[in-house]
Formats: structure tokens, sequence, C-alpha cells
């Protein structure tokens, strides 16, 4: 009797009806378009101004757009600008964005403007930092606190889970990404039901902010690369090995992050910090050149449009010099997010092989780059395969990334992450 009761299968979890699913889709809905909005407005507004900085003002003054004075006077005055807002704008921008996630906190509502203002200004300024993070924190504050008022009766919890998914969404043009970061954020929590009724509201957010921003911004992440057969023996050695490189400087910047956060720190005010993080910046644009400026997906587009455009040695120092740029921007102040400067350097790395061994497939080496320095720099499994992937467009890719995340991650786990405890020790 105790054998027959011990190899029963545990009780499934029970589905829930629909109509307790039914009440949920407005909300998703109306979220998921009001994050799509947000994100194309701050971006569109970013681009305008950044079109300013870097065209027809140097222009005017006969400056060359992209010089060595030029990058050092745009990023320097770029750190007084976001100093500025950090230190006199009501909520100071938010928290220290070194110790933020993808998880955004629920901040109150009076922090968002000047967050709002403090990421337009970093991106359009050069800062080698993504969108991702402020604009999943501004969101996750805004669908809070109007929720609370307009919905009262909603669970408060349900609001970030809708704002996170809904940003996710929106960023990457689909939402099938916002699923598999939600389906991790899951995994070992107890569920009341099953999965896919915890992913019904998140998943409608996503799908409305994914379309919404394609149906106004029309977003592409397909690299456009010569496109991948079948895989050999080859390809599989060159994407475990290309991976495990880029996870390995990924986790050198990882393990160099909480000591540069520690100086610039030691500078104690946001008028110091942030202009001296934008000289540091200056100088390493003067050596890394404009492609290692601005978030990168524009400028990692510009590299894979000509994959023998430039020498091993010149992608190899990219690559080197954006991951430092990343550690700068994330260390002194500015308020952005790692996901898009990571495919840069992961893609730069995976045209040095290329470079370097010409057999080396560029999209398998692009593809396994982003997914080493992804999974060092995010922590983020199911991020990193699903931006890899949608990088090349092959299906024939996915299996060689499966295979190279395994010992990449092997690597990473259990180690610390890029991002800090308020009292600035890595988290792990």
């Amino acid at each position: 009797m105790a054998q027959d009761t011990a190899r029963q299968p545990p009780p499934t979890a029970p589905t829930a009806p629909a109509r307790a699913l039914l009440p949920l889709i407005l909300p998703s809905v109306t979220v998921g378009i009001v994050t799509s909005l947000v994100f194309v407005g701050v971006s569109t507004a970013a681009e305008k101004l950044q079109h300013v900085l870097w065209g027809p003002l140097p222009d005017a003054l006969g400056v060359g757009r992209y010089s060595v004075l030029w990058m050092f006077v745009v990023l320097f005055a770029t750190g007084v600008a976001v100093g500025l807002v950090v230190w006199k704008v009501p909520g100071h921008a938010g928290p220290d964005p070194a110790t933020l996630g993808l998880d955004a906190p629920v901040l109150p509502p009076r922090v968002l403007p000047g967050l709002l203002i403090a990421v337009g200004l970093m991106l359009a300024g050069g800062p080698s930092l993504g969108p991702e993070n402020p604009i999943i924190a501004v969101n996750v504050g805004l669908a809070m606190w109007l929720g609370q008022r307009l919905v009262p009766r909603t669970p408060d919890a349900l609001w970030p889970v809708l704002a996170e998914a809904g940003t996710i969404g929106a960023l990457f043009g689909t939402p099938v990404a916002a699923a598999l970061v939600i389906s991790e954020s899951l995994a070992g929590r107890p569920l009341r039901g099953r999965l896919w009724d915890n992913l019904f509201a998140p998943l409608t957010a996503a799908a409305c902010g994914a379309i919404t921003t394609t149906l106004v911004a029309r977003p592409t992440f397909d690299l456009g690369l010569p496109p991948f057969g079948h895989a050999r023996w080859g390809d599989v050695v060159a994407a475990l090995v290309i991976a495990l490189a880029a996870a390995l400087l990924g986790m050198c910047a990882v393990y160099v992050f909480p000591f540069v956060h520690a100086v610039f720190r030691r500078l104690r005010h946001p008028m110091l910090m942030l202009p001296a993080g934008g000289l540091v910046l200056g100088a390493l644009a003067a050596v890394g050149g404009h492609l290692t400026l601005f978030k990168g997906l524009t400028e990692v587009g510009e590299l894979a449009r000509d994959p023998g455009g430039w020498s091993a040695g010149q992608f190899a120092a990219m690559a080197v010099v954006k991951l430092a740029a990343l550690v700068v921007a994330a260390s002194c102040g500015f308020r952005g997010g790692r996901i898009f400067p990571a495919v840069f350097i992961g893609a730069a790395l995976g045209l040095c092989a290329h470079a370097l061994v010409p057999a080396v497939h560029p999209a398998v080496g692009v593809a396994t780059g982003v997914l080493g320095m992804l999974l060092a720099i995010t922590r983020q499994g199911w991020v990193s395969l699903f931006t890899a992937a949608a990088l090349v467009a092959s299906p024939a890719v996915l299996a060689l990334l499966c295979i190279a995340s395994l010992p990449a991650w092997l690597l990473v786990t259990g180690r610390p992450q890029m991002q800090l405890h308020p009292d600035g020790t890595p988290i792990r």
C-alpha cells in the first residue's frame, strides 16, 4: 500500500477558470500599450536630441562630428547635465543604478520625471548604456500609481509584473522575451494554478507592448548576416570556444565592477561623479572610436553590414573599449541598462573570431559571442539565448547556442553578478 502511494504522481495544479482570467485582460492590454508608448516616446526624444548633438551642432561650430575634442565635450556635458538632474530634481532620478536589474523596485511618482530626463540625456549623449532598466522602473512606478487609483480592487502585486512584461515586450518587439523572463522569475515560487495561468496577464501585456512598438517604431534585431546552413563539427567547436571566451571576458568586467564603483563613490557628489565619468568615457571613445558610443544596437548593425571591414585587432579593441565604457557608465551614476552594450561587445568578439579564423561563420561568431557576454553580464539565461538567436535569424544556430550555453553557464553561475547591494557588495 505504501509503495502504491509512493508511485502516485503529485497532484496536478488545477487550471484557473476563464472567469478568473477575463478581468485581467483590460488592465494587461492598457499597461502593455502605455509601457510601449513611454519607451517609444523616450527613445524618439533621445534620438532627436542625439541627432542635434552629433550632427548640426558640431557642423555649425566647425568641429568634426566624432572628433576627439567633440566626444570629450559632449560626454563631459552629458555628465554635467545628468549630474544636475540627479542632484537637483526631486527624487534624484532614483536609486544608484548599479543596484538595479530588470526587476525594478516600485518607485514613488515624484522620482519618475527625473529618471526619464536622466535616461533621455544619457541615450542622446553617448554613454554606453541601454534604456531597459530605467524604462522598466518608470513603467513599474507609473503602472502601480495609476492602477491603485483607477482599478483599486486589482491586487497591487499584479501591476509591477504587467509593467515589466509590457516593457520587455516593447524593448524586444516580441512577447517571447517577456514570457521567458517572467517564467524564469517564477521558477521556485509557489504558484496558484498552472504556469500558463500565471503567464496569461503578463503575456497579454507583453504582446500589446510588442505590437504597439512594432506598429509605431518598426524595430528589428536581425543584423542581416549571411545565412547559416547546416552545422558542422567545426561550428560546434567554434561555438563552445567563442561563448566561453566571451563569458570569461564578461566575468572580468563583473569582478572589476565593484572596485570601479567604489572609486566613483568616493567622489560622493553627483556633480563630481558623473562629469568625471563623462571624461573617462571621452577618453575611451577617443581610443575605440565613435562606434563604441551609445547603447550599441545601431552600431552593431554597422559592424554586421561589413564583417570584413575591420581587422581582428580592431574588433577586439572595440570590444574591450566598449566593455570598459559599460563598466564606467554603470559605475559613475548614469541611468541605464547593460543588455544592449553587452550585445555590441559580444558581436564584436564574434566578428573578431571570424576575422582570425575565416572558417568561423559570422552568424555563429556573433550569436555565441553575444550569448556568452550576456550570460556573464545579465545572468539571464533565457534572455541571453533569445537575444543571441534573434540577431542572426538562422534557426540552425539555435542548437549551437543551447550547446554553447552549457559550459558558459557553468563558468558564470554562482559567481558575483554585475549588480550591487546598496552597501556596494556584489550580488551573487
